[in-house]
């Protein structure tokens, strides 16, 4: 377990929850200054929450450390029994390697998928155990069984614990750091995210993420809940193989996380 060091806006957070109780100690009458302190307060932590590359809420890897020429491709929301396996067939054409961030009771659905992933060398990570959109609405209690459950699932399937954590859509609350830190897991966002579950159109979303790709760059793609093409093919499946050649015509290489 590592030990949890609040960011320095939680630390300033906890100095404005401290200074408004002193406040009304000292003199009840201050009631409206410290309400309203204590809400915007709130409100900020709110805001950071719905950042998800945000590190105002704790240390968050968006970006390999300067000078990488890799590039990590980051699979999100699977596995799924239709899209996954061609999008394994896909990174193995490349000879490319890949993270797959997984949601715990789809692993457990689909326990051959999560063999195959690691046999093909890829990596499995901790992607909740629900996916709940009310993930960032959790008390610490619910909101550390859902990461402890996805960890244990994800970690008897695959072999190993996952050391990476990504919330379901980036969304988080102030709990979530020091849950991390107490399950030996580092929260990992992206350098950019597709919108692949919303957009179709297989050029809008290689635009986004060849926009400005370079050495160290986090990509977010979904084998889950994958937005299909006009034609009705998962639209990763039309974007995975091109992103590839152009990262390898860039002069870079696929890198799980570190």
């Amino acid at each position: 377990m590592a030990r949890w060091r609040p960011s320095p806006f939680l630390q300033a957070s906890a100095l404005v929850h401290a200074g408004a109780a002193a406040g009304l100690l000292a003199n009840p009458a201050w009631w409206p200054a410290a309400a309203g302190a204590l809400v915007a307060n709130h409100a900020a932590l709110t805001v950071a929450g719905l950042l998800p590359r945000s590190r105002l809420l704790g240390p968050n890897l968006t970006h390999l450390p300067a000078g990488s020429n890799e590039i990590v491709i980051s699979i999100d929301d699977g596995p799924d029994p239709e899209v996954t396996p061609r999008v394994l067939d896909q990174l193995a054409a490349a000879d490319a390697r890949a993270t797959f961030f997984c949601i715990g009771r789809r692993a457990a659905s689909h326990p051959a998928l999560v063999r195959d992933i690691v046999a093909a060398g890829h990596t499995i990570e901790n992607h909740s155990e629900h996916h709940w959109k009310r993930f960032s609405t959790l008390g610490p209690g619910a909101m550390a069984r859902e990461i402890a459950a996805a960890q244990d699932t994800l970690g008897r399937l695959a072999g190993r614990q996952p050391r990476y954590f990504r919330a379901p859509a980036g969304l988080r609350n102030p709990f979530l750091d020091p849950i991390l830190a107490r399950l030996d897991l580092r929260l990992a966002s992206w350098t950019r995210r597709a919108y692949d579950t919303r957009t179709g159109d297989p050029q809008r979303v290689l635009s986004r993420l060849c926009s400005g790709l370079g050495g160290g760059d986090i990509l977010l793609l979904h084998d889950g809940n994958a937005a299909r093409t006009p034609a009705g093919r998962p639209v990763i499946l039309e974007v995975l193989p091109t992103l590839l050649a152009r990262i390898r015509d860039a002069g870079l290489s696929t890198t799980p996380l570190p």
